[in-house]
């Protein structure tokens, strides 16, 4: 083996032991007599040491290392005379016996942090390096811990789970398909799903009653902030229900994701809100409740006051953006031109210094 123990895992009661670690160079110093390297992997980081009296080869091999060549290490678990309170292993060091260079590299071009000095284009190219990075690290392990929790809950409730065909034929739906060309028949295409709504449709005429999958979809269209060409979903189907059992099941599951993921517990029921109810108050189906600013229908009180734009408007509405009082021409101008979409032809601002709302 590689390693005994992770970099993430080693304790105060740990201390003593010989162990074996093996990791990526978060960073080195040098400080002539002594050297420090934190070692890093996806559970932790370790600081190992290498000491005045450490051998002549261990102290030389020091010297070579740089940031994210991958180490192996051995030596021994020692209590830290100045801990440090923001890592889990800040009470312990490793005392190098033995450094081995598994591999070298070159200065990477934005550093492995929290919060990286590269842009997102040279992050995007280095990506295996930026996959490398804490924030990202920690996304992956919540979506495994998500998808093993999703397994856990509809296994209970009855459900299969069942992989439905990715080279299928064209079901159109609200994007165009990507299509994949077929070698055995010249001039016809696969298309890939954008859904698998047919083939679940045809589960559940075959009478296996519950079913859900956690499937890839394609869309070939426009990127969007919430939608990209390739997207997860997770993906059910039940019969002989009705809507509130549909309602009561996906609560419990989201109440089980929460305190199973993120050990959050709800105690009071979800709100639910009518379609209706949210584009009126919100203009969006999915609405994000913590933004405020709910819509209030003013069409009558617009109307008949010789506004052109608000007489000739079948509706009407309004909101308070609070704070916005002080706002200068150019600034609700520059807002006017930001929220322009089909459907919205004036964005007007009444000031009420009184209330400091705009």
């Amino acid at each position: 083996m590689y390693r005994s123990h992770n970099c993430g895992e080693l304790r105060i009661e740990n201390v003593g032991q010989e162990v074996t670690l093996a990791g990526w160079v978060q960073k080195v110093r040098n400080l002539g007599a002594m050297a420090f390297i934190d070692l890093r992997d996806r559970f932790g980081i370790t600081q190992i040491t290498v000491e005045e009296h450490s051998s002549e080869e261990v102290k030389a091999i020091a010297q070579e290392i740089g940031r994210e060549f991958v180490l192996q290490v051995k030596g021994k678990v020692v209590e830290r005379s100045s801990k440090n309170g923001k890592i889990d292993t800040g009470d312990i060091e490793i005392s190098a016996s033995e450094i081995k260079i598994l591999n070298r590299a070159v200065t990477p071009p934005f550093t492995i942090e929290e919060e990286s000095d590269g842009g997102d284009d040279l992050r995007m190219k280095y990506r295996y390096l930026d996959l490398r990075r804490p924030p990202l690290q920690r996304a992956m392990i919540l979506r495994h811990r998500m998808a093993q929790a999703v397994r856990q809950f509809l296994d209970k409730e009855g459900f299969l789970e069942i992989e439905t065909p990715y080279l299928i034929k064209s079901t159109p739906e609200g994007a165009r398909d990507f299509i994949v060309p077929s070698r055995m028949n010249p001039n016809q295409f696969y298309a890939l799903p954008q859904s698998p709504q047919t083939l679940k449709q045809l589960l559940m005429v075959a009478g296996y009653d519950r079913y859900f999958q956690i499937v890839r979809c394609f869309r070939d269209e426009d990127l969007r902030a919430d939608r990209q060409p390739e997207f997860t979903q997770i993906d059910c189907e039940m019969s002989f229900v009705e809507q509130e059992d549909v309602l009561e099941i996906f609560e419990r599951w989201a109440r089980y994701m929460f305190k199973e993921v993120m050990d959050i517990e709800f105690a009071e029921p979800f709100r639910r809100m009518p379609w209706i109810e949210a584009m009126e108050k919100y203009g969006s189906d999915k609405p994000d409740l913590r933004f405020g600013m709910e819509f209030a229908d003013i069409t009558d009180l617009a109307h008949g006051h010789d506004f052109v734009v608000f007489d000739s408007a079948a509706y009407v509405v309004g909101f308070a953006a609070e704070g916005c009082a002080s706002y200068t021409r150019k600034q609700i101008d520059e807002l006017t031109e930001f929220v322009k979409q089909p459907g919205l032809q004036v964005l007007a601002a009444c000031i009420t210094p009184h209330q400091g709302h705009g």
